[in-house]
């Protein structure tokens, strides 16, 4: 076996599946695009959907990638295993209606053992393939040659995610000796496929040739697929001869940076091992997600960072780490994967300053829920209570990020048992409302023959016309192609066309189809690509239309023009961005449309009006220049070189159209934009918002909508002026502060009244003393405008101690409030403001609390006070 590191291994697998005619694809952002059903990418087929389900037609049938993955359903596992981890890299091989189990067994056969790539001992493989999959299994022991006792039937080797695609698989194991054996001989368990450590699963060769129909029958899928993936961590810990994945190159830089900054060894202890392991994948889960626009919040992907941080943090703790050092590591893992992801080092100091904010902010959380763990604790104890609840042990979970294995332990150390059943159920429960919350979509897409067999050749000329004559090729009409249609809607594919399909956040061309005489036969609803690639026209015919007729496009211009505008003036707004909130500012999605645009861009702090202004600004300046917008067709490497911006979720080929605003702005786009920046005319922004956790908003107009928009608030403005009585809009400021100040003149005054007014109420109020069980009490219902106000009243009688108990109601409007205070000498004698407030409250229709010398209560049934009051004496009576 030939001695590898991890990242020759990854390129090793990506040019063997190129030697055999695959395209390599990218690794696709952890943040899925255009997929609500996953909350990450979670497997290197989950960005292969499109393609399987036949959306999208590939440019080439056979495609593999290695795609980095995240996967939290086991967090908990994490470090105690060998092979759980948060993120991983999945290499895997992919066949689109292409070769099937012949090419995908013998190649995987090829790629472990030959010695020109892998070079694995024959003998130490075995396979495992579904009972009823004869062919797999023919192919095993008659082409490849493997014996009898090395193929093994397994009744669980079925790929089924429900509704969609699926198929029996067949899965490769490598022996890795009896020294891993950690099974008795007889256990059921011990054998290729078995739970256990000595033979690792290594490769999963998935043949999709059945579609799952929602009767939960099987029917044959168009086109059969191959879809196969290899765990890059697992296959790199049998190369590199490591007892887990952990030992390997790409946990090993980051455990010994943690060595460094704790002072402690590796390897010296079982239980300081996991927190190494914790950390090691932690971090890497995190610079990488975070790297893809993701950030820490209190919901979806924001909160499974924010656990991560924060479980890696505790780890920490437990190696005697009680600062923020995980930010440290950010550049280690960046250094590990900078061979096939160089985008960690490249961000590497906006990872570093989320990382680092986030830990000194859950420091400062540390101290708050170890106070309430010990404040919980010493009120347990002194309740001769012996468990802590488990709905305690899950706030300290959800809410400071404890781990409840440390909550535990404390709890154990002070003497108490803990509620570890009630604490699952708690967690059941949030499991529960989070998976409620995302989309239940979660099968493949079933692959729909019609459009993907639609092979015809479509032009689109519509960056230089508006208008053309072009053939009608196809015709689609209630899911049938057809030759002629006369009436309702449909969708039609023409040799040529203006129209723009809907793509890279631009909206489609609307507009109309004629005959050879002029007359409207159809009007262009909307436009999308069809699976592979042609503008597909929806339209609402009014008039026949004929397969290989010629007909004349027409794209709506005003329309268009409008659209150009807000194209382009998207992309001057993202190069502001850059400028004043930095290079992490980048794009998250995106509306062009024709009356305004939308621009969502990754940003974990809130963005102030003046750097809106600034923006605002700078776009406007790249307006008034008149800079050429120059668009060029070039190779992918060529627009890399120029420094071409990509967007965000778009998928480049090698040529490609580049967009540049005097070097100014250079992006890749085949949108269509203005030929100078002074035809956008100006540049409005008209609000900002979070939509999302570390993701913001931006809604702005151009040309006509956006003078639209100050020539509104100009009028809003005069109205202002009007209202103040301000004959000149630039007095309108100075009028205003004007009123401002008479007003918190008028205010204070009648603070002054009612003050006055609540003393000489109280001269009154205080005199009425009642004696009740040896204890004195005033009741009155008062009239004074808020609850502030009787809690001055409240100060006065404390300081005069005109009685030991004080209740005070009052009424505005619809509204009552209510107000308990007790002497120290009443509190002394067991009596409480609270325990009174309770109990007077219902008669105004509401509740209350506080402490045992003061309470206060509000309701909505202000008749109800004379009872209040009346019921205060009752109760100390």
């Amino acid at each position: 076996m030939k001695q590898l590191t991890s990242a020759q291994v990854r390129q090793m697998y990506l040019d063997f599946f190129k030697s055999k005619g695959h395209m390599i694809e990218p690794s696709a952002s952890l943040v899925p695009v255009n997929d609500p059903s996953l909350l990450w990418i979670n497997s290197g087929v989950a960005t292969m959907k499109k393609y399987f389900d036949g959306s999208v037609t590939p440019e080439n049938p056979r495609i593999a990638n290695a795609q980095k993955s995240i996967r939290t359903n086991d967090i908990e596992n994490v470090g105690k295993t060998a092979r759980h981890h948060t993120m991983f890299e999945m290499l895997g091989n992919f066949s689109i209606g292409d070769y099937f189990k012949k090419e995908a067994i013998e190649w995987a056969w090829e790629f472990l053992t030959s010695p020109e790539w892998i070079g694995f001992d024959p003998d130490k493989l075995y396979v495992t393939v579904y009972p009823e999959d004869a062919e797999a299994k023919r192919i095993w022991l008659e082409e490849i040659g493997l014996p009898t006792d090395h193929v093994v039937e397994v009744a669980d080797n079925f790929w089924d995610l429900g509704v969609g695609p699926s198929g029996p698989d067949s899965e490769i194991f490598y022996d890795r000796g009896e020294s891993f054996n950690d099974l008795a001989e007889d256990d059921p368990e011990n054998y290729p496929g078995g739970e256990n450590e000595r033979y690792l699963e290594i490769w999963n060769l998935v043949f999709s040739e059945f579609n799952h129909k929602p009767d939960n029958t099987y029917e044959p899928l168009p086109h059969q697929n191959i879809d196969t993936g290899m765990g890059l961590e697992r296959m790199v810990s049998i190369i590199q001869d490591a007892p887990t994945n952990f030992e390997t190159d790409l946990f090993l830089p980051i455990i010994a940076k943690v060595e460094e900054l704790s002072g402690k060894k590796y390897g010296s202890d079982k239980l300081m091992d996991v927190s190494f392991k914790v950390i090691a994948d932690h971090i890497r889960s995190l610079a990488f997600a975070i790297g893809d626009g993701a950030l820490p919040s209190n919901e979806g992907r924001g909160y499974v960072l924010r656990r991560l941080l924060r479980r890696a943090v505790m780890h920490g703790k437990k190696l005697g780490v009680n600062e923020a050092f995980l930010y440290k590591l950010v550049p280690i893992v960046g250094e590990v994967m900078v061979s096939y992801y160089p985008e960690v080092l490249q961000q590497k100091d906006f990872i570093q300053k989320v990382v680092r904010n986030e830990e000194e902010r859950f420091h400062e959380t540390i101290n708050e829920g170890l106070t309430m763990l010990n404040d919980v604790l010493a009120d347990l104890k002194a309740k001769n209570e012996t468990t802590l609840d488990g709905k305690v042990i899950f706030k300290l979970y959800d809410t400071f990020g404890f781990p409840v294995e440390l909550t535990e332990e404390v709890a154990e150390d002070e003497g108490l048992k803990v509620d570890h059943e009630g604490f699952e159920v708690e967690m059941q429960a949030q499991k529960e409302r989070a998976r409620a919350a995302r989309s239940t979509e979660t099968s493949m897409g079933v692959q729909t023959a019609l459009l993907g067999d639609i092979k015809v050749q479509s032009e689109f000329v519509g960056y230089d016309h508006l208008e053309v004559e072009s053939q009608l090729l196809t015709i689609l009409q209630d899911d049938a192609v057809v030759d002629a249609v006369s009436g309702g809607a449909a969708q039609l594919i023409f040799a040529q066309t203006p129209f723009y399909a809907e793509m890279g956040g631009q909206v489609a061309d609307h507009g109309i189809v004629a005959d050879k005489d002029g007359n409207v036969v159809a009007k262009v609803v909307d436009v999308q690509k069809a699976p592979n690639g042609q503008p597909l026209h929806k339209v609402e015919l009014l008039q026949a239309v004929k397969k290989g007729e010629s007909y004349f496009l027409q794209v709506n211009a005003a329309m268009r023009n409008k659209i150009l505008k807000n194209h382009t003036a998207t992309h001057l707004l993202h190069k502001a961005l850059k400028e004043v909130l930095g290079e992490h500012a980048n794009q998250a999605g995106s509306l062009v449309a024709p009356k305004h645009l939308r621009f969502d861009f990754s940003h974990f702090g809130q963005v102030t009006a003046a750097e809106l202004k600034e923006m605002e600004k700078i776009v406007n300046r790249k307006i008034w220049e008149a800079i050429p917008v120059v668009t060029i067709e070039t190779d992918i490497d060529t627009a890399k070189n120029m420094g071409a911006m990509a967007l965000f979720g778009e998928k480049y080929g090698h040529d490609v159209r580049v967009v540049n605003i005097g070097d100014w702005s250079i992006e890749l786009c085949g949108g269509t934009h203005v030929s100078n920046t002074e035809d956008i005319g100006l540049f409005k922004i008209v609000s900002e918002s979070g939509i999302g956790a570390g993701v913001r908003r931006i809604e702005a107009l151009t040309g006509q909508e956006a003078y639209e928009a100050f020539r509104e608030e100009e009028d809003l403005l005069v109205q202002v002026a009007q209202t103040v009585k301000s004959p000149q809009m630039k007095d309108v400021v100075s009028k205003t502060e004007q009123l401002q100040q008479q007003l918190r003149e008028l205010q204070k005054e009648n603070e002054q009244l009612s003050t006055k007014l609540a003393n000489q109420q109280a001269g009154d109020v205080f005199k009425n003393v009642k004696e009740i069980n040896g204890t004195t009490m005033i009741t009155a219902q008062v009239n004074v405008k808020d609850m502030n106000q009787l809690r001055q009243l409240a100060d006065q009688w404390k300081q005069k101690n005109y009685s030991d108990i004080l209740v005070l109601g009052t009424a505005q409007g619809e509204k009552a409030n209510l107000l308990v205070a007790m002497t120290p000498a009443a509190v002394e004698k067991g009596l409480k403001a609270g325990d009174l407030i309770k109990a007077i409250a219902p008669k105004v229709g509401g509740g209350g609390g506080g402490r045992p010398d003061m309470a206060q209560a509000g309701g909505k049934n202000p008749a109800g006070l004379p009872d209040a009051l009346k019921a205060a004496e009752e109760w100390l009576a």
